[in-house]
């Protein structure tokens, strides 16, 4: 069985304490450290040295390793917390991470991302925040995975996202066809998107193994 790899860290432990610097320069050491503990977990992974040279992007800036062209991975943060998804057979990965204490004007961001699909199943449960988060993170998630990125109207896209259920399959004829997987944590909503099909085995879905980095 294939399967996909989650490493879950903590912002914290991956970004040092930095005192005195701008919020641009801020901005910067933050990228800087997620960009280096992806290259160390992807060294451990890979038993070879990985830096920042080491990567190629497509079209469309999705990062890849053109040396290890049978490795596929994609990482997300938010302000609290990282993920690195990673698999050797399971290609055009695409993984999203949002913190469910982010402060979100939810009924005025879902008129310009969700589709009137998601607008009904959202207003029947009564405008639950994890279900807008469950929807954020499929769109991000999906939409990396086909390396296309945010160039799509996101109320087009219907993740079809289901009030109970933690994953499906959606597709889009910019796009193809995508299952996920929705993982809520306790501080968290994390969402992991694959290629996949229409057909029956595109619900054999792999099995996905959630490791907790200290």
């Amino acid at each position: 069985m294939a399967n996909i790899v989650l490493d879950f860290s903590s912002l914290n432990d991956i970004v040092p304490l930095t005192h005195g610097l701008t919020r641009k320069e801020l901005i910067e050491h933050r990228k800087q450290a997620i960009y280096q503990y992806r290259n160390q977990l992807l060294t451990l992974k890979l038993h070879s040295e990985i830096k920042s040279s080491d990567f190629a992007k497509t079209e469309f800036g999705k990062p890849y390793l053109s040396h290890f062209p049978n490795f596929h991975f994609n990482h997300s943060h938010s302000q609290q917390h990282y993920v690195l998804a990673s698999s050797q057979k399971m290609a055009n990965l695409g993984v999203d991470i949002e913190d469910l204490n982010r402060k979100v004007r939810f009924e005025q961001m879902a008129q310009h991302i969700f589709h009137p699909e998601e607008m009904k199943q959202w207003e029947s449960i009564d405008f639950d925040p994890h279900y807008w988060f469950k929807v954020w993170t499929t769109k991000e998630a999906v939409l990396k995975a086909s390396g296309l990125g945010i160039r799509l109207n996101l109320t087009e896209l219907n993740t079809q996202c289901h009030a109970t259920q933690n994953g499906g399959i959606c597709h889009h004829p910019q796009l193809g066809v995508f299952a996920y997987q929705n993982i809520q944590l306790a501080q968290v909503m994390l969402t992991i998107a694959w290629s996949s099909s229409l057909n029956c085995k595109g619900f054999n879905f792999p099995k996905i193994e959630l490791k907790f980095s200290p």
